[in-house]
Parts: C-alpha cells; structure tokens; sequence
C-alpha cells in the first residue's frame, strides 16, 4: 500500500524552540517524538508494523532512548529483538505507522517502508554483518524471522476471519439452519476457505514485497502452484517413490513429486527469495527494450519449474517433518506437553519468536484442518487477559486503568501484546501468574484433548473449536472448562499475589532482564 499523502499545510510549519514544528497533535505528535528520539528520521533505514508494533531498523541503534520512547504518550513499551527496534504501540498502530511514514517522508531522509511489510530488503545501507560463526548463526535466524514476519503479517487478519467463518459455518450445519448441499452452504464455505486455498498467491506477493522481488510475478508463480489441474495431478499416487514421497507425475520423462500447494507457506516463501536472486541478475542480462517481457516470462517458468522440480518437494518434506514432530511430542504426552506450552509460549511473544511457530499453526490447520498447538496457544492469551483483568479491578490509580481495560479486551480478542508490555511484564509479578494460568489451562487442554479447526483463539475465537464434522463436541466443552479455569487462576494469583499499587512506581524494572534490551539511558 502506498503511504497516505502528507498534508499540504505541512511543510511551512515553523519549528518551536525544542525543535518540534508547531502544530503537531495527534498521531502526527507520538510520531515526531519516537522519531526525534530514536535518532531522527536520518536514522532510519526502514520501517513496518505488525498487530501492534512499529518496527524500524535504525543505522545506529545506540542513537535510541528507550526509556524516553517508552515514556511517550501513545507508547506501552520498547522492545529490541530480531535486528528490530520495536516500538509497542496497541491498536493505534496503523495510525501512528501512517504518520511516521508521513515525516519520513516529509524529512527526505529516505527509509519510509511504503507500506512494505518488511524492511531490509532493498535498504540503501545494507544491515553489518557478523565477523563470527556464532554472529552468522544469529544473524541468519534474525533474517529469517524477519522474513516470515514480513510475509505472515498482512495475511494474519485474514487467517483469523477465515477461522471464525468456518467456525461459524460449523454451528450452522450443527443446529440444522443449512444443508451442506445448499447453494448457502457452498458460499460461505467459499469464504472461509479461499484464503486457504490460495494461500500461495497471498503469501508470495508478501514474501516478495519482503525480499525486494516483483509482487505480481511471484503471486502468479504462486498461482501456478495452486492452479486446479496441478491440484488434481498431486491427489494421484506414482509407480515410485523418494525420502518417502510418491513420484507422481514427471517433466520431460523427469520423475518428480507434486505435492499439494495450495495451502501452503512455506515453497512461496522460498520461492520469493528465489525471484528475489534471480531477478536482478536477469535485468542486468536483459536489453531494456524488451525487458517488460522477457523478466517475467524468464522469471515465472524457472521459479515455477525449480519449486514444482526440486524445492517445493524438499521445503514440503522439511516442514511436514517439523509438523510431524511437534504433534508426535504433543502425543507423547498432551498434558505435560500442554503444560509446558501453556506456561511458555507468551515468553516467545516476549522476543517474537512465535514468528517461528505461527506459520506451521497456519499450515497445520490448511494442510489437515485443524492444530492441536493452536489450541495451547489460545488458552495462553485467556490468562494472559485474566491476569490484566485483576489489574484492572483491583487498581485505583487511572492511568493503570485506562492501560489495563483495553488491554484485557484485547487479550481476550487473541492479541496479547498490549496486556504483556502495558502491564504485565511491566509489573513482573503479574506476567509469572498469568504463566500459572496459562500452564493450568495448557494442561487440562492436553487432559481433554482439545482441538482447533480454525486460526482465531482467546474468547472471540470460539467458533473454532466448533468440530466442523460433530459440531459441539466433548473438544468444545474442553475448550470452555480450560479457558475459564486459565482465565480464573491467572485472575485469583494476580489480584491476591502479584500486583498491588505500590509496584507502580517500580514498574519499569522488570526491562533489564529482557533479551536484547539495553539498560534504560
């Protein structure tokens, strides 16, 4: 998307003494400040946003004031993490984005990401790299966060709609108010379904915006994945096989597996980074006059015949493996492995590591309809919203309030970040028992063996744990009986044992132990 046009009024503002130009309120106000903070538009290499956070990648990290950003107005918290300068803003985050996109641009100092999910890509300075193995191993899995973040965000949305209509689609046929051969079933199941479906195409065009690739181009090699006759040839089984996989179709006499594409994420992903290399060299090679055509023509059949040949086979192998693995330690025992999750998961939210478990939830629940993980990860955010809940009632101070309410309905949305960095981990306390809650509700999730049919968790998310095949089922009353008693314990523990008004003038130290902050300036 392109960034908003910055008023015209803008530019004759005159500056007042501190340097702020006069007349800025707003969102334009909270912008001027993390940027005049953070070093200064010139500063900035790029910037994106996701659910709740602007992220930027700075020239020079050192030049940020965590402590004054994070004191701003409009500001819950500062996260360093993944290469990223992350500024946690809530659910204004479109709206402040928009307008530091606005002085980026107003400044000339360059780096506005243009509405790019992700940022690095196509950077006028390229990010240092490491001098060590060590360095190296960091500074890749840092990328490669950054690069499944960029292309799952702008698709998130989408993946938690298309959950609560499947969901809702579910307690229609169950209590008999449609046929599911009705043409009003077949609709909404279209709706439900279609980001699914061509999930390729979605996360190809982010992935490329991501990596600096052509959008468009990458989008129909991602058709190309999930186009119907290709569909069809990866339901066939072959006369042979190889690392466990039917060779089910062949290429010039070439055997090779199709695998099923068009509900995944992973080969587009690939595929991305693959147009991201070869595109460049291609307009190099190729006369001006005719490169309108050739890069594309050129672009589309070697991408597509290197994922449908070779990569796509081996990405769809490596990830099935990984799905495989987590659901045979989920099996082992579902209630330690509950537990164990329960109590752990918001911590990667901490650090944004659930960047890395997101995308196999999206494609466990494409690839076989439904994520037992998923279903871990939703009692989480029911404790992590109980917990601020507490605060919320017991506090009498109103600034603890007026961050604690929305929070609690934001966790209880299946967003947990406003709860965690306004609250929670701010007073330590508070995060340790909504820990408890989540470990409680985590283990008697894996004791019913709760399952999830959609993407959307927390409380809004209910209609996805609404069996699609048996309707409500002993899953659901799982569901309802391990998110109340995540929801009671993290609540009772927090009113009782971890917060009190007094912890609010030591609010801010629970920071220092945060991976890859800095002490406050």
């Amino acid at each position: 998307d392109a960034p908003a046009a910055a008023p015209a009024a803008e530019a004759p503002e005159a500056p007042e003494a501190s340097g702020r130009p006069a007349g800025l309120d707003g969102f334009d106000l909270t912008a001027w400040e993390i940027l005049d903070n953070i070093g200064g538009a010139e500063n900035v290499r790029s910037v994106t946003h996701c659910i709740t956070r602007v992220r930027f990648y700075l020239k020079d990290a050192d030049l940020a004031d965590d402590t004054a950003v994070a004191d701003l107005d409009g500001v819950i918290d500062v996260v360093r993490a993944g290469g990223q300068y992350q500024v946690v803003i809530g659910a204004d985050v479109e709206d402040v984005y928009d307008a530091v996109e606005r002085r980026l641009e107003a400044s000339g100092a360059g780096g506005a990401g243009g509405g790019d999910t992700g940022a690095g890509a196509s950077d006028a300075e390229p990010r240092e790299r490491p001098t060590t193995a060590v360095g190296w191993v960091k500074y890749g899995f840092s990328e490669l966060i950054g690069v499944i973040t960029g292309s799952m965000i702008p698709v998130i949305g989408l993946l938690a709609a298309s959950g609560i209509i499947k969901g809702v689609l579910s307690l229609l046929l169950n209590f008999d108010l449609i046929a599911e051969d009705s043409n009003t079933y077949q609709i909404i199941n279209a709706m439900s379904d279609a980001v699914f479906f061509f999930l390729p195409i979605f996360v190809g065009f982010t992935a490329a915006r991501r990596l600096g690739a052509d959008p468009i181009i990458v989008s129909i090699i991602g058709g190309v994945l999930c186009y119907p006759s290709l569909v069809d040839m990866s339901e066939t089984e072959g006369d042979s096989a190889l690392l466990g996989m039917s060779l089910n179709s062949d290429f010039f006499g070439i055997p090779f597996h199709v695998a099923s594409y068009s509900y995944s994420i992973f080969p587009m992903i690939v595929a991305a980074w693959l147009a991201s290399v070869l595109e460049p060299w291609l307009k190099r090679v190729i006369p001006n006059m005719v490169r309108m055509i050739f890069v594309p023509l050129f672009e589309v059949v070697i991408v597509s015949l290197a994922i449908l040949l070779i990569l796509g086979p081996v990405v769809m192998f490596v990830s099935t493996g990984i799905a495989n693995l987590i659901q045979g330690l989920y099996d082992l025992s579902p209630t330690v492995s509950g537990t164990v999750i329960g109590a752990l998961y918001q911590s990667l939210v901490i650090f944004g590591l659930h960047w890395a478990v997101i995308p196999l939830v999206a494609q466990d629940i494409a690839a076989n309809g439904n994520s037992y993980l998923n279903a871990i990860i939703s009692v989480t955010m029911v404790a992590q919203g109980g917990a601020v809940l507490a605060v919320f009632l017991r506090t009498r101070i109103e600034k603890i309030k007026t961050l604690s309410g929305p929070a609690a309905i934001s966790a209880f949305c299946g967003i947990t970040e406003p709860a965690m960095y306004g609250v929670n981990l701010k007073y330590g306390r508070v995060f340790i028992m909504a820990s408890v809650g989540g470990a409680v509700g985590g283990l008697l999730t894996g004791l019913f063996n709760v399952n999830m049919w959609g993407f959307t968790g927390s409380l809004i998310g209910f209609t996805s744990f609404v069996n699609p095949d048996d309707g409500v089922d002993a899953s659901f009353w799982g569901y309802l009986v391990a998110s109340a008693v995540a929801l009671a314990v993290a609540f009772t523990l927090t009113w009782f044992f971890g917060f009190k008004d007094s912890d609010v003038d030591k609010g801010r130290e629970v920071e220092k132990v945060r991976l890859g902050s800095r002490e406050p300036k």
